[in-house]
């Protein structure tokens, strides 16, 4: 494989969103890793810190299998996407990204009207998310990205920072 990531088709080579019954919360990233793609599983990377955070705010064990990770996720009203459908990227780096093309956010808001926070996860999400998705009334919030590309921030001050989402779910 050599880790370029590209549809010509149209056809998203990303993930589909992960949501159960009533979200509340929004989690966007860029784009999935190339792992993340391989696997077919959001925040596939071990070195990725999200899994981690999850657990310290919603004792979602990062061990689990991943099926059950995303069950107990969606249980809190946690939705997972990203802004970008499709792109042509070599590599997992976010500043790699040529091309992209988002996802309909504002459609998956419309159809998932109790979300009330969008959080996004990383810079790049969120400069994706102003330039092609920003859903105008819903609140947004930036935070660190949980990138093993991001190990200068200290993992304390990410799961400070994180807690917003907690602070805007309640388990459905």
């Amino acid at each position: 494989m050599t880790g370029l990531s590209h549809s010509s088709s149209g056809e998203s080579p990303g993930l589909a969103p992960v949501t159960g019954n009533e979200p509340q919360v929004l989690i966007l990233g860029s784009f999935p890793s190339v792992l993340s793609l391989e696997k077919q599983e959001y925040y596939g990377n071990p070195k990725n810190r999200f899994w981690a955070i999850m657990e310290e705010l919603f004792a979602v064990p990062a061990g689990l299998p991943y099926p059950y990770r995303i069950a107990l996720l969606t249980q809190h009203g946690i939705a997972l996407w990203d802004v970008v459908r499709t792109c042509e990227r070599r590599g997992s780096a976010d500043n790699r990204i040529l091309n992209p093309v988002p996802n309909d956010i504002a459609g998956f808001v419309r159809v998932h009207p109790t979300i009330r926070l969008v959080a996004l996860n990383g810079s790049t999400a969120a400069r994706f998310y102003h330039r092609f998705a920003d859903v105008p009334g819903l609140p947004s919030v930036i935070l660190p990205s949980t990138s093993p590309a991001n190990a200068a921030v200290p993992f304390a001050e990410k799961i400070r920072k994180w807690r917003i989402v907690a602070d805007n779910c309640e388990e459905a």
